[in-house]
């Protein structure tokens, strides 16, 4: 499994700071959600979802984030 982010409109996903792609496989893969998140944090990333991919497509699971524009948390 790993784990991505990615942009809720294009669907490009996080390759590097600034740089996103297409291809799921180019895309940087973070140790565990909770490092993604704070890595969205951190660089004031937002309108972002963490997808937990699979060998199997149809097994991705999509955790949508609620950031705000500055990339912090909202509470819920």
């Amino acid at each position: 499994m790993r784990i991505l982010l990615q942009q809720k409109e294009s669907g490009l996903y996080f390759k590097d700071v600034g740089s996103w792609d297409p291809d799921p496989i180019e895309a940087m893969d973070f140790l565990s959600s909770t490092a993604a998140i704070d890595f969205c944090v951190a660089n004031k990333i937002s309108r972002v979802q963490i997808v937990l991919k699979f060998e199997e497509q149809h097994c991705d699971i999509v955790f949508p984030l609620h950031l705000q524009a500055d990339g912090s948390r909202k509470s819920l």
